[in-house]
């Protein structure tokens, strides 16, 4: 089809046009968490690149087929229609999302975007669209320019398949041995730097108890920044005190930062002599916590486990990258299932080295990759059983194998976004504290629980979105999921994508952000002695404080 039939002055393809405007009808329909202005923004625009481009090849095809050009002046008529229905049906769709926003922030407790907002979308949009169309147009030129001159040689469409081959290997190269490598090392560099950090109101801890402290056999500085807030964080034995009404005792803090060591066995063997430096095979839990990429772990999950047990704990964890969660979840799951293999297995062959009946219980948790590389200590749930004393895997991946494992397994009658695996014998799902006690069955110890949102794009984000409807836009919604969240091919993986970006945006209880439900998983999990229903409400406003 030549130029002139399909195209306007501008450059732009009818039907690529066509296709790019449905596109981004699609991109403003409900999601699972409220977005910004910008964010929406590049979600448009990248709907619409996407359908453009579909829209051209479509085009490209049925003209191909029918052999004909339609007549100009008929095309000028189909933009003209095209630019009205475009306007107002955008006009139309940002109304709609204006109203699913309000109903879903309102859901979630937060603010309503500013009437500013929608401008500010339409132009992030446009931004979007335009500058990658100039950067594809570009490089479309330059295999034209190339083929031109390999043309002089051979004939011309094979000059432009050799054209397009090399400069699709120049790209493919150049990403790879410049731009990725490149920016994995500017990454390396900076969050290396990041790490080094100190907090002006966090200095050396003065108690052998810590890591870093006095006797420890690690320094405060190799902590990393991550490492240096959880030993410094958590609650003190004054606060354990009067919480539990009870004296109680120095909770053990021990990390392991990756300047510490070579590699994660290493590491862990330090991790394990700082356990035994502190005498923690003396206490009675003993938590190995794996980290998420830069170290980090949730505060409110490890003084949880503390507030509950009146600090007679000792929680271990160390460092793999200094990456944060979201590159080491794309770079580093081998890292992160690495380390959560090499420090558990540490600390439960030292704890076999104990009298059995003195033994402390071990247990497992992390939060997101932290929960990935948790569960790669075991291969099994009954290998988890048999070894652990329990295990709160918080916020989980779609990555994670054993939970994708139960999930899939999962009883027929129970959704995807909250599933009931073997009667909830051993390991539990939860979305709220009340799904503790779901099934109404006997819960056998030791007690896996699953903490996880219908909201969590973290947990339901996976590349197949792209292209597969998952069960759970197939089955009803969750609590905090609008009925009116939809799946579209490519658009919905867009969305969710996006939707990672403020997955802690929101209160606790939503998304990706855990807070007060961390109280109720652990007291069943631990069963501690003489703890009531009461107490747990009493930690979850704790908890809630810090949220």
């Amino acid at each position: 089809m030549e130029q002139g039939q399909v195209r306007l002055r501008r450059g732009l393809n009818f039907t690529g046009a066509l296709v790019a405007v449905a596109a981004v009808w699609l991109s403003l329909t409900p999601t699972l968490l409220p977005r910004s202005a910008l964010f929406q923004g590049v979600v448009s625009g990248g709907a619409a690149l996407i359908g453009y481009a579909v829209g051209v090849i479509i085009g490209s095809i049925v003209c191909w087929m029918i052999e004909r050009t339609p007549p100009a002046r008929l095309i000028r008529v189909c933009w003209l229609v095209l630019a009205v229905v475009g306007v107002l049906g955008t006009v139309a769709m940002l109304g709609w999302l204006a109203s699913w926003q309000h109903q879903l922030r309102g859901l979630m407790g937060v603010e309503d975007l500013p009437v500013s907002a929608y401008p500010v979308m339409v132009l992030v949009g446009l931004v979007v669209f335009g500058l990658v169309l100039f950067l594809a147009r570009a490089w479309w030129a330059l295999v034209v320019w190339l083929g031109r001159q390999i043309a002089r040689v051979v004939p011309p469409r094979v000059g432009v398949v050799i054209a397009a081959a090399l400069v699709v290997a120049l790209t493919i190269g150049v990403l790879n041995g410049v731009v990725v490598r490149g920016a994995m090392n500017a990454l390396n560099d900076t969050f290396s730097a990041v790490n080094d950090e100190h907090d002006a109101d966090s200095p050396a801890p003065a108690i052998a108890e810590q890591s870093g402290g006095p006797g420890s056999l690690v320094s405060w500085d190799s902590l990393g920044r991550q490492g240096r807030r959880f030993v410094a964080g958590g609650p003190t034995t004054k606060e354990l005190s009067e919480f539990n009404h009870h004296p109680a005792v120095q909770p053990i803090r021990a990390y392991v930062g990756l300047d510490s060591a070579d590699t994660p066995e290493a590491e862990a063997a330090i991790g394990v002599a700082e356990l035994d430096r502190m005498g923690a095979f003396k206490r009675p839990v003993i938590a190995v916590a794996t980290t998420t990429g830069s170290g980090w772990l949730n505060e409110r999950t490890a003084s949880a486990l503390e507030y509950v047990n009146n600090g007679n704990t000792a929680i271990v964890s160390m460092q793999y990258s200094y990456l944060p969660s979201w590159i080491s979840f794309l770079v580093d799951q081998d890292r992160a299932q690495h380390a959560g293999r090499a420090l558990f297995d540490a600390v439960w062959e030292r704890a076999q080295q104990e009298p059995k009946q003195q033994r402390p219980k071990i247990v497992v948790f992390g939060e997101s990759l932290g929960s990935f590389g948790g569960e790669a200590a075991f291969a099994s749930l009954q290998d988890m059983s048999a070894r652990a004393d329990g295990a709160v895997f918080v916020g989980p991946t779609s990555f994670n194998v054993l939970w994708n494992e139960l999930t899939d397994r999962r009883e027929s009658d129970s959704p995807q976004w909250l599933p009931i695996y073997q009667q909830g014998k051993t390991a539990r799902f939860v979305a709220q504290p009340a799904n503790l006690d779901r099934p109404q069955q006997p819960w056998t110890t030791p007690k896996v629980v699953y903490l996880q949102y219908a909201s969590d794009p973290i947990t339901w984000w996976t590349p197949d979105l792209a292209f597969r409807k998952p069960d759970w836009l197939r089955e009803p919604r969750g609590y905090d999921v609008l009925g009116s969240v939809q799946w579209y091919p490519v658009i919905t993986f867009l969305q969710v994508s996006a939707d990672m970006a403020v997955s802690t945006d929101v209160p606790a209880g939503h998304g990706h952000v855990f807070g007060p439900d961390l109280a109720n998983a652990w007291a069943a999990v631990l069963e501690p002695p003489g703890w009531s229903v009461a107490d747990t409400e009493r930690l979850r406003a704790v908890l809630g404080e810090h949220s």
